[in-house]
């Protein structure tokens, strides 16, 4: 007898909380064999194809083409197991799925399956998992269908469990597990004190959504506080907020927008980075400093090495092998900051990100073991890099774990900039253009190619004298590249 089972977003790694649905590989009624790719997702880090580790018939997908799903969110049932064929639906269900959620649902000692081996974290098992079914509180049920009840035919909150003309009910607190399968959720309501236990959500099952916290939140806000609860007896027997959606300031989410503003939403790449660098300006209390250096003999060099036989090396691999070199020379700022043990903690290698604008956005990838690369080396490795980040092809974990930035700005014609570190690193070396200028060289006047090179550093991990000490080995390379051969 076929068994029907639930393949659900997995953990994709690196902290990631949730993914946008790209694209659909597979339809209702096809069958799938294991580890064979169903979904494109798109992640704040890369473009990932998810695979199943369940081998048979789809017979229901969980959300369109753009929607964000948690991890941990339902993405397809799968038919397995001898008869799985008579599973194929008469008609596509779309995205609904709640035929395929309900029916039969075998026990956990009934359901075995073919071996996936996939790596993706939380499947590879060697049998399928057992499926747990959600434990709704008691009175949480019934406190939806009573707020339902409320809203008129007309309100803006009829239909929808946990909001009722316009505000959200706030449910007693009760024992037992919460409903919530993001962590993106806990974490908003943990940094903003609000107590899951007392709402109730909008979404299936009463399970709470992000927008239910945020709705909760700004409720608070308008009052200017925490939300107030009236005390008094209501017809369902719950507690309201006075949630006054009338009185919300203009610019949250959720007002109306005027004619002609156009509303983009942060998330996928441009969200992680809006969140990156915000998180950088609020923690790292980071100060620049800046040179001109004259770049003329660097570049002199670089044609040298062109003209022999042998791969062409690029510009940004000189500059990244200088970078290295005074990381050796300048250890404090290959660094991060454990502020839960308030310790600097520095790095025996240095995994070098690049900054690299993309369709998508920037993104950095990062060229592992830089220190251990020469120029060539380094050239190729960021010519894949960024292949492949235009493609769109990075994985995750090319996307983490650097420990030093290289950012050179000067592809867009500008000459400087005061760079954002990318949290946590500490340090990032800016570069500019390199352009023809008057400078005076051996005590003359002089045309020369003068780039500007700017240091923005966390001085959590070092003071002024450091970063500028670096900053100032790192120009003497530049204007004079025999400085290299010392550390070579």
């Amino acid at each position: 007898m076929a068994q029907v089972l639930e393949f659900k977003l997995p953990d994709l790694g690196e902290g990631l909380t949730e993914a946008e649905i790209v694209r659909w590989l597979v339809q209702v009624g096809d069958v799938v064999a294991v580890d064979q790719p169903v979904v494109e997702v798109e992640t704040a880090k890369a473009m990932v194809e998810v695979p199943c580790p369940y081998g048979g018939v789809v017979t229901a997908r969980f959300g369109e083409e753009g929607a964000e799903l948690p991890v941990g969110a339902p993405l397809l049932t799968v038919a397995v197991g001898e008869g799985a064929e008579g599973h194929r639906p008469a008609a596509d269900p779309g995205t609904d799925g709640g035929a395929a959620r309900a029916g039969e649902q075998p026990g956990a000692g009934e359901r075995r399956s073919e071996g996936s081996g996939n790596v993706l974290v939380g499947y590879g098992t060697s049998e399928a998992p057992a499926r747990r079914r959600r434990v709704r509180p008691q009175g949480r049920a019934s406190g939806a269908a009573a707020g339902s009840g409320t809203a008129g035919a007309g309100s803006s909150g009829a239909g929808v469990p946990g909001r009722a003309n316009g505000r959200v009910r706030v449910a007693e607190p009760v024992d037992g597990p919460v409903p919530v399968i993001s962590p993106l959720v806990r974490r908003l309501a943990r940094e903003n004190d609000l107590d899951l236990r007392e709402l109730t959500g909008s979404g299936p099952d009463g399970l709470i959504l992000r927008a239910d916290v945020e709705y909760a939140l700004r409720a608070a806000a308008a009052q200017g506080g925490r939300a107030t609860r009236e005390t008094g007896p209501h017809p369902d027997g719950t507690v309201r907020e006075q949630a006054l959606a009338a009185t919300e300031p203009a610019g949250v989410a959720g007002s109306a927008v005027p004619p002609g503003d156009v509303r983009i939403p942060l998330k996928g790449v441009r969200g992680a980075v809006a969140d990156k660098l915000a998180r950088s300006r609020r923690e790292i209390p980071d100060a620049t400093c800046w040179v001109d250096a004259d770049a003329t003999e660097l570049m002199r060099a670089r044609a040298a090495m062109n003209a022999a036989s042998g791969p062409k090396i690029s510009l940004v691999a000189l500059l990244a092998r200088i970078c290295t070199a005074a990381l050796a020379r300048f250890p404090e700022l290959n660094s991060t900051v454990d502020t839960q043990a308030r310790e600097i903690v520095r790095f025996d290698h240095v995994h070098l990100g690049f900054a690299a604008q993309t369709d998508r956005g920037l993104v950095v990838p990062v060229v592992r073991d830089a220190h251990a690369r020469d120029a060539e080396a380094l050239t190729s490795e960021f010519a894949r890099l960024t292949e492949a980040a235009r493609a769109g092809r990075l994985t995750p974990g090319e996307l983490t774990g650097g420990t030093f930035t290289l950012n050179n700005y000067g592809v867009f014609g500008v000459d400087g900039s005061t760079p954002i570190v990318n949290h946590p690193e500490a340090a990032m070396l800016g570069v500019g253009r390199i352009v023809p200028k008057p400078w005076v060289h051996e005590g003359e006047l002089a045309v020369r190619q003068v780039v500007q090179l700017s240091l923005t550093f966390d001085h959590r991990v070092c003071d002024g004298g450091t970063a500028g000490g670096f900053l100032r080995y790192v120009a003497d390379c530049v204007e004079q590249p025999a400085v290299l051969l010392r550390t070579l």
